[in-house]
């Protein structure tokens, strides 16, 4: 019978030392972290910009003479939208909209009264 410390048959000592060295790291400064991309980057994909500001821009723009109640408050949800997501023109293009909106209204009022004089 063999005892607890004697290797099982066929198993040599030095050879389990040699495998277990060779899967050690080799000595020396600690590895950086794993390089990770931003979330916005994955798969190619680019940043929109200012893609929903620039719309809202547009919708102030034709809010100022056709349906201002429609395309004014579509430019600022738009610019609203922009805002939260990080581009800097969204607040700007949602104050915009708010303005060319009032504005064509007024214009409106003024083309209709004249109309009926």
């Amino acid at each position: 019978m063999t005892s607890p410390q004697d290797p099982p048959p066929g198993d040599d000592p030095s050879r389990r030392e040699a495998q277990w060295a060779s899967q050690q790291p080799p000595p020396g400064p600690p590895l950086p972290p794993p390089y990770e991309q931003a979330p916005y980057a994955q798969s190619g994909q680019k940043p929109a910009g200012q893609l929903l500001s620039i719309i809202a821009f547009v919708c102030a723009a034709i809010s100022l003479l056709f349906i201002p109640i429609l395309f004014g408050l579509a430019g600022i949800g738009l610019g609203i939208a922009g805002h939260t997501r990080g581009e800097t023109l969204g607040k700007w293009a949602a104050i915009t909209s708010g303005v060319t909106m009032i504005l064509g209204m007024v214009i409106g009022f003024i083309v209709v009264s004249n109309m009926n004089a």
